[in-house]
């Protein structure tokens, strides 16, 4: 199975991920440890040691593929943010989760991200997102597990977000950013090591809880939302919320979104750049790529279209 790099400056050692990001694939002799955020001497899924690098990567021949107006701004803005990020101590995985871009038709992006090897709407679903308050559709285009493109840069998954109308149409257009444009890249945050015996959601809450308050301090801006997804069994299971205020800790109620994630798994996520211009993603067992009740409310309240806003 192809494996994955992860990144963190902090202590220059290496996670190999599986693909499917499984939660106990990695672990740590550090047992108390969150991440890259305090952490170190870092194994493999097998107990061997590994070398952790410094870098993400960008999507290798992108514009053999795509033509895209803004998108030496947008990588040069991610990759900005990425280096701070890997500078805090904060571990990232090699490419990024997904990419978010706007088009009209939907064809000028889904041909050529097939080429690449995305299988467009993979997980058998679409996402409406009411941004600017109007009405856009959000396909989403994916990598399968063992394709090279992952190895080279391309994310995971591109949201192909396209207008359902003349009105969501002339709103995109006006922004100036061409058409395809992208929207936004999505970080993804490396998994936690968790034991096979434990359920992971308190670690992954108190995870990004963390992230979140370094990220803030980083780059002096106020987060977006904490949108956390998780299964239905774990929400409903018995003892959670008392699990669940341990892990949220004193992030206001207005600051956080909790949440069942449709399809099972577990997807943690916020902006950390206004206008929705970059974000950070933690992800794990999921079988969509994003969650709908998530999609509604990152787009109706957190993302323009107009990335000055």
């Amino acid at each position: 199975m192809i494996a994955a790099s992860v990144t963190c400056q902090a202590y220059q050692h290496t996670w190999r991920l599986r693909p499917a990001d499984d939660l106990h694939s990695i672990s740590s002799s550090d047992g108390d440890n969150q991440g890259c955020l305090g952490s170190k001497d870092w194994t493999d899924w097998n107990g061997e040691p590994v070398e952790m690098k410094t870098a993400v990567l960008m999507p290798e021949g992108f514009d053999n593929y795509l033509t895209i107006q803004n998108a030496r701004e947008r990588f040069e803005e991610a990759e900005d943010v990425s280096r701070k990020l890997l500078e805090g101590g904060i571990a990232l995985k090699t490419n990024a989760d997904h990419y978010a871009m706007f088009c009209d038709p939907p064809r000028l992006l889904a041909g050529p991200l097939k080429q690449v090897g995305y299988v467009v709407g993979a997980d058998n679903r679409c996402y409406p997102s009411p941004v600017d308050g109007c009405d856009y559709i959000n396909v989403a285009a994916s990598l399968p597990a063992l394709s090279p493109a992952r190895e080279k840069g391309w994310p995971d998954h591109i949201a192909i977000v396209h207008p359902v109308d003349e009105s969501a149409y002339g709103r995109m257009m006006d922004q100036g950013y061409g058409n395809p444009f992208i929207h936004h890249i999505t970080w993804g945050i490396a998994l936690p090591s968790s034991p096979p015996s434990e359920d992971p959601a308190g670690s992954l809450i108190s995870t990004m809880v963390q992230v979140r308050e370094t990220i803030s301090r980083l780059l002096k801006e106020t987060p977006g939302t904490l949108i956390i997804a998780l299964p239905r069994d774990v929400v409903q299971r018995m003892g959670f919320q008392e699990q669940f205020h341990r892990a949220i800790g004193s992030t206001p109620k207005e600051q956080y979104q909790l949440e069942v994630m449709e399809g099972g798994g577990y997807l943690l996520q916020f902006f950390v750049l206004k206008g929705g211009r970059i974000e950070v993603a933690l992800r794990a067992r999921t079988n969509q790529t994003f969650n709908p009740k998530s999609v509604h409310k990152i787009s109706k309240d957190e993302l323009s279209v107009d990335q000055g806003h």
